[in-house]
């Protein structure tokens, strides 16, 4: 049996009686997890370096020790522990001298060095300032850690350098093997030659349709094929066992009003199941900084993070934005409402990645961030976040909500703000879904059929301006917030309130350390007394003698329904094509087509029709 490295990085235990069976870092892990060890931590150590193996950890390092394939696929929820998981492997490798040297290749200049630390910390050294001009690996090192891009722009060189010896390949966040034909095609040229390769994903599927380097697909019983891991760690077990933390999705709504290019005025609501194309533009101006509805967003998490903070004094909080120009914004307002100034992260360099590492140390309260913690980056105190970007694939949705829920402590539970629209909803609701990539489209899936050029367009700030981003498609003109519902574990509670009143105060006030069941049944309690209140205000309003206030607004879709009936009516009364009705209504009450129609637009043309044919003209 040989000896596995020792904590002291560069060193080797000496050799001595050793237990039969795999050994990794002193732990025996020729055992069944479930025998001896716990699901989670007692005390959460850093990135890389548990002292302990949690047991899905055990699991994975049993599965492949069962035949040690050269190609292994470990699928794990963001925050449950892959880069120990890979370390503890690299370890074990190099001690049975299966492997010479290790490369890892990380999605982001600061994910590389976020590695090297973490490496180094359990005694494997590896550069993460290797560059392709280097042309070979230092001699003190275990290793290098580089980027895909870095791999793309010169796989020759790298194919050379794991040729050259017996190589274990990391591929943290494989899933980005698949960003671009080029990309694919460079790690396969790169790595093929490779002695082992070790794949690593948060999210075990793409929302298009590129196939991932060294990952098989296998085809299911409708013929479309999918990734298969050879060990997965999804999010519901990952939430039974600890490991992660619970999220609460705070959902917010409001009204809206912007200016289209072609110079129309839209009103609409944000969740009232609008046309794709009405959503998209009340959602982006509901995030304009400029309106009410982020500013009453960021205050009310804020004072979430607060209630936060009584229990865990150093939680921070996270706003993740669209593009530069409103991370700036949105800096400037956290900044007027905290009197402190945030940290704003922008780009994928050693400055930001510095700026990251000072902010996970310190105990301030916000930092603002484009791309930079939308995936692996390890800020284990955040606890609050505002999901303030257009972006609606499930990839970069789960991969930002990863972002909050690393687990320090038993009772912690994370709360992320979100716009109340369909597409933001039904992937909360599926947090604890577990999912494979999908090569072959499935049209009945409805998360593959979110738009992906709006995460595209959410990744590209680095080429385009957010000025010109908004005055393309339309002017941001007017918006207001008000609490929707709280999501928790697939279901939901609350009713609809206005930002600072004491039934938001209701939900935004919930204890930061409970127990899951805790939580849930105090959801419960604030919707019931939610309910007693409106109740109790029905009740003085008839005791005064008061009518009930009629409803503000109906749904749309009741609106666009009792439309097309009175112009159907309309249109038998006098012999006109309905199309003609609705033009006439078009001209003298404006507005664009029905399905781009406001509630206001839509009740002035019923107000129009009803005067007419009650008039009998």
């Amino acid at each position: 049996m040989s000896t596995p490295l020792s904590s002291d990085p560069g060193s080797f235990e000496p050799p001595g009686e050793q237990p039969s069976g795999p050994r990794i870092f002193g732990q025996q892990v020729g055992t069944s997890a479930a025998e001896h060890l716990s699901p989670s931590f007692p005390d959460r150590a850093a990135r890389g370096t548990a002292d302990r193996l949690r047991a899905w950890q055990e699991e994975a390092l049993n599965a492949y020790f069962a035949s040690e394939p050269r190609d292994f696929l470990a699928a794990a929820t963001p925050g449950a522990g892959k880069t120990t998981f890979a370390l503890r492997l690299a370890a074990e490798l190099l001690a049975r001298k299966t492997i010479d040297r290790i490369t890892v290749v990380a999605p982001t200049e600061h994910l590389k060095r976020q590695w090297a630390d973490a490496a180094h910390r359990a005694g494997i050294r590896l550069d993460p300032g290797f560059k392709n001009s280097h042309g070979r690996q230092a001699r003190h090192y275990h290793g290098v850690a580089v980027s895909y891009a870095q791999v793309a722009t010169r796989p020759a060189l790298h194919r050379a350098l794991t040729e050259g010896a017996r190589t274990l390949v990391i591929l943290d966040e494989v899933h980005h093997g698949g960003d671009a034909l080029s990309w694919g095609d460079a790690i396969r040229e790169a790595f093929e030659p490779a002695a082992r390769r070790l794949s690593l994903t948060g999210t075990p599927f793409r929302s298009d349709t590129s196939p991932i380097p060294f990952v098989t697909y296998y085809p299911d019983e409708n013929g479309i094929r999918t990734s298969r891991a050879d060990y997965s760690y999804g999010y519901g077990r990952a939430l039974k066992d600890g490991v992660v933390r619970p999220v609460m999705f705070m959902a917010y709504a409001g009204k809206v009003r912007w200016r289209t290019r072609t110079g129309d005025e839209m009103e609409a609501s944000l969740g009232e199941g609008d046309t794709k194309d009405v959503t998209a533009q009340a959602w982006r101006t509901a995030l304009d900084p400029e309106g009410e509805w982020m500013p009453a967003v960021l205050r009310s998490a804020d004072r979430r993070l607060s209630e936060v903070r009584h229990s865990i004094p150093d939680a921070g909080g996270l706003v993740i934005a669209t593009d530069h120009f409103a991370a700036r914004a949105y800096a400037a307002i956290l900044q007027e409402i905290t009197g402190k100034t945030p940290t704003v992260v922008l780009s994928d360099e050693k400055a930001a990645s510095d700026r990251i590492a000072a902010f996970s140390k310190s105990e301030d309260r916000w930092i603002v961030a484009v791309r930079m913690v939308s995936e692996g980056v390890d800020i284990p105190r955040l606890g609050v976040g505002v999901y303030a970007t257009s972006a609606s694939t499930p990839l970069y949705f789960a991969q930002a909500v990863g972002r909050f829920v690393r687990t320090r402590r038993r009772g912690e539970t994370a709360s992320i703000f979100v716009p109340s629209v369909p597409a933001l909803i039904a992937l909360a609701n599926a947090m604890e879904l577990e999912r494979d990539h999908a090569l072959d489209r499935d049209t009945g899936d409805e998360l593959l059929e979110l738009d992906d050029e709006l995460v595209a367009e959410a990744n590209s700030s680095e080429s385009a301006s957010a000025e010109n981003l908004y005055e393309f498609d339309f002017k941001a003109l007017e918006s207001q917030a008000n609490f929707d519902r709280v999501l928790y574990e697939g279901a939901e509670f609350g009713f609809s309130a206005e930002p600072g009143s004491l039934e938001e105060e209701d939900f935004i006030g919930i204890p930061g350390l409970l127990e899951p069941e805790q939580v849930k049944d105090l959801l419960r309690a604030r919707q019931a007394r939610q309910s007693r209140r409106g109740e109790d205000r029905k009740r003085e309003r008839q005791a005064r003698g008061e009518e009930e206030p009629p409803p503000l607004y109906r749904t749309l879709k009741e609106q666009r329904t009792l439309l097309n009936s009175l112009v159907g009516m309309r249109a038998k009364i006098s012999g006109e094509p309905h199309a003609l009705v609705h033009a006439e209504l078009r001209r003298v009450c404006g507005g664009p087509a029905v399905p781009q129609a406001s509630v206001t637009q839509l009740q002035a043309r019923i107000d129009y029709l009803r005067k007419r044919m009650g008039s009998g003209r």
